[in-house]
């Protein structure tokens, strides 16, 4: 991904850099038997960083997939630097990069970058089985998140893809009260490989990737 300058989070100065930068642009060169063509350039996000130090991805549990865990008898648990509080699962980001364009203008996807949360993930058991599923990378520009599944303690694969993220229900990019930049409302689901791999971990057919698992919150730690 190419690298783009910084700018500040806030978006009001995001929006007048962005006027400012428009203001500035100047006409194709021409001579006097031809028109060169003109090439459309990659707008300037609305907010950029360029490398991302916190805060997290949080999960906010969908009740239907904590009823499906409890049908196949699946208790869910955490690992690493993961945690589950009141319902939701939070995996602290460690790096990457985000880039955020307008929404309502014609350049997609209007969300790209990388965001990772290393060190983290949850575990699923059922009697003696345990499937680990940690070290996520989520890519906003394919909507698929990534990571590493084990089985029992056994590495099955890295770059497995686990979530389908499904931003047609994202919410507008704001910032909190310290200045992190906040995308809320991703609708999670179980991926078609991992649906697979769980039915055949588990003995069982009922996992499929319409299984909702929650709505997500990425809140991203302001550029200093």
């Amino acid at each position: 991904m190419r690298t783009i300058s910084k700018v500040t989070l806030g978006l009001a100065t995001a929006s007048l850099l962005v006027a400012g930068l428009a203001g500035c642009s100047a006409p194709a060169a021409q001579t006097e038997e031809t028109t060169a063509p003109s090439v459309a350039a990659d707008p300037e996000p609305l907010a950029s960083i360029p490398a991302l130090d916190g805060v997290d991805t949080a999960v906010a549990l969908d009740q239907g997939f904590v009823d499906a865990l409890t049908s196949l008898g699946l208790t869910p648990g955490v690992t690493g630097t993961a945690t589950l509080v009141d319902g939701s699962l939070h995996f602290p980001i460690t790096g990457g990069n985000v880039d955020y364009y307008d929404p309502n203008e014609s350049y997609r996807p209007y969300v790209q970058g990388l965001i990772n949360h290393d060190g983290s993930g949850i575990t699923l058991t059922a009697g003696d089985t345990v499937v680990g599923l940690s070290d996520f990378e989520i890519d906003p520009g394919t909507s698929r998140l990534t990571g590493t599944v084990t089985a029992n303690g056994a590495e099955v694969g890295k770059d497995i893809f686990i979530f389908n993220l499904d931003g047609s229900t994202l919410n507008p990019l704001k910032t909190d009260a310290d200045g992190n930049a906040v995308l809320q409302g991703t609708t999670v689901l179980i991926s078609s490989d991992a649906a697979a791999l769980l039915n055949k971990t588990f003995g069982t057919d009922k996992v499929t990737d319409k299984l909702v698992v929650g709505i997500a919150t990425i809140t991203a730690k302001a550029a200093a």
